[in-house]
C-alpha cells in the first residue's frame, strides 16, 4: 500500500453497514434467549457475510470466537493486505479496523499505531488522502507517547504526503522535516529517509503559493 497510485478513480464508502431492523430485532432475541453478550458500542459487528468465505476468514473468526486478540489481529492483517494487493479497498478497510481493534484490546500499543498509520497509507492508496489524515494524526499520537520515533517518523511522513496531496504544502513540508529527524535517530531503512526527503524538497504546483513559514 502506498507508492504510485491514482486519485481519478471514485472514493469507496467507507465503513461496515449498519445492522437492518430485523437483524437487531434477531440479535435482541438472542441475547434474551442465551444471554450471549453482543459488542458494545466500541466493540465489533459480526463480520459482514461477504467477507466470511476462505482460509483467512475462518481462521480469523476462530480466533475471534476464542478471544484469541494476537491471533485474530494477525489473521485481520493477512486478510486485509490480500484484499489491498487486489485494489479491494473497502474489504481492505474493514479487516484493517478489525486488525487495529484486536490489537488494541491486547494492548499492543506498538501495533496499535502501526495499525493506524496503515489505514492512513489504505486510504491514500484508495485515493482518498482526506479521511486519511485522522489515522495519521492518531499513529503519530500513539507512537510518540510510547516512544516509538521510527512508527512516528513514518506516520509524519505518510500525514505530510496526503496534506501535500491537498496543497497544504507548509504544514506537509514541517511534517517532512520532522519525519527525517525522527527516522534518522530511529535508524530506519535508507529508502524511508530518502522518501522523507523528497516530500521536504517537494516544489510548489504551477499556480500555487507556498504559505510563510
Amino acid at each position: 500500500m502506498g507508492g504510485g497510485h491514482s486519485h481519478e478513480h471514485r472514493r469507496p464508502a467507507w465503513g461496515e453497514p449498519e445492522p437492518g431492523p430485523i437483524r437487531r430485532l434477531v440479535d435482541r432475541a438472542r441475547s434474551l434467549v442465551s444471554g450471549e453478550r453482543r459488542p458494545s458500542e466500541g466493540g465489533l459487528r459480526d463480520l459482514p457475510l461477504a467477507l466470511r468465505r476462505g482460509e483467512l476468514a475462518q481462521a480469523y473468526l476462530e480466533a475471534e470466537r476464542g478471544a484469541d486478540h494476537r491471533r485474530a489481529a494477525a489473521a485481520a492483517v493477512a486478510a486485509m493486505e490480500r484484499a489491498a494487493g487486489g485494489g479491494e479497498w473497502w474489504p481492505a478497510d474493514i479487516w484493517a479496523h478489525r486488525a487495529l481493534w484486536h490489537f488494541e484490546q491486547a494492548q499492543l500499543s506498538l501495533q496499535a499505531a502501526r495499525q493506524a498509520r496503515r489505514i492512513g497509507d489504505l486510504r491514500v492508496a484508495a485515493g482518498d488522502p482526506d479521511s486519511a489524515r485522522r489515522y495519521y494524526a492518531e499513529a503519530i499520537d500513539e507512537a510518540r507517547d510510547i516512544g516509538a520515533e521510527h512508527e512516528q517518523g513514518l506516520a509524519a511522513l505518510g500525514l505530510g504526503r496526503a496534506l501535500m496531496d491537498r496543497g497544504e504544502v507548509t504544514v506537509a513540508r514541517r511534517l517532512a522535516s520532522a519525519a527525517v529527524d525522527l527516522l534518522r535517530r530511529a535508524e530506519a531503512p535508507r529508502q524511508e529517509i530518502e522518501a522523507a526527503e523528497r516530500l521536504l524538497g517537494s516544489e510548489v504546483a504551477v499556480g500555487e503559493t507556498e504559505e510563510d513559514g
